[in-house]
């Protein structure tokens, strides 16, 4: 008769909690699907997009209505009321922001332009802080959203120095989310970036048409910066040469914000 050692406890524990953070992963997956979107998403189309059954899908959206992250209408899933307390909370507390909005202020009214602050999570940026300039945009940008690393100013100098293994991932995540082409390769998004030795980003017509902007890095200890500035402008309202003369203004307001973030979780 053939005998089986029984596990140790440790690896006892070791199952669920694998399948618990496997479970919460799942759900932050169909989350962040969600913030993505820019309409409410049938259960289908989530479940497609997450690459999950149907099943698995429905279960994850019906704890997230449970806790108020995920409301229902129709057919149809949305983000629910609960992200706004912790939208407030983070807006009203976190160090970057914080330290950004006087900064922002500054560079918007020294240059006339709106000026930007963006923060990478993953493969995307997300818009976190602004303030408008003169001239307003032609398309409505609100906090928390999420945009791709591969277009815009501000997401191209987040990659200025990003390995090629690092750039295919990036390829990967944006053509999987939708942000781009099939037909985008590495070597495409690196003839993209910035030439070695600048140190920022330009763009013209790239994410939104009749837009310029041109962003800088946020310096960081660990020499790879995961916020930038930008600047950015309707193309009737400035030039190339215009959003580049910002360039010095830019880049101290860049340096003023690593030397304030200096000593923090950044």
């Amino acid at each position: 008769m053939a005998t089986t050692t029984p596990p140790t406890a440790g690896q006892a524990e070791e199952g669920p909690k694998s399948s618990n953070m496997r479970s919460l992963s799942r759900a932050l997956e169909v989350f962040a699907e969600l913030q993505r979107a820019e309409r409410p998403q049938r259960l289908s189309d989530l479940a497609r997009n997450c690459g999950m059954s149907l099943p698995t899908t429905l279960r994850i959206l019906r704890v997230l209505q449970d806790f108020g992250m995920v409301s229902q209408t129709d057919k149809s899933y949305r983000i629910g009321p609960a992200v706004l307390p912790a939208a407030r909370s983070f807006l009203e507390n976190d160090p970057l922001v914080v330290a950004a909005r006087p900064i922002l202020q500054q560079v918007a009214s020294q240059t006339g332009l709106t000026a930007s602050l963006y923060s990478r999570l993953g493969f995307e940026r997300i818009l976190v802080a602004r303030v408008d300039g003169e001239a307003p945009l032609r398309y409505d940008l609100p906090l928390g959203k999420r945009l791709p690393l591969t277009l815009g100013a501000a997401g191209k100098i987040l990659l200025a120095s990003a390995s090629d293994d690092e750039l295919q991932q990036v390829v990967m995540a944006a053509v999987a989310s939708g942000q781009e082409d099939a037909d985008l390769t590495a070597d495409v998004l690196r003839g993209r970036l910035p030439e070695p030795g600048t140190d920022y980003a330009y763009s013209a017509d790239e994410r939104a048409t009749g837009v310029l902007s041109v962003a800088m890095a946020v310096p960081n200890r660990t020499g790879r910066p995961t916020e930038s500035i930008s600047l950015t402008s309707p193309v009737e309202a400035a030039s190339e040469a215009t959003l580049k003369a910002g360039v010095p203004e830019l880049r101290r307001a860049a340096g003023r914000l690593s030397e304030l973030l200096e000593g923090s979780v950044y």
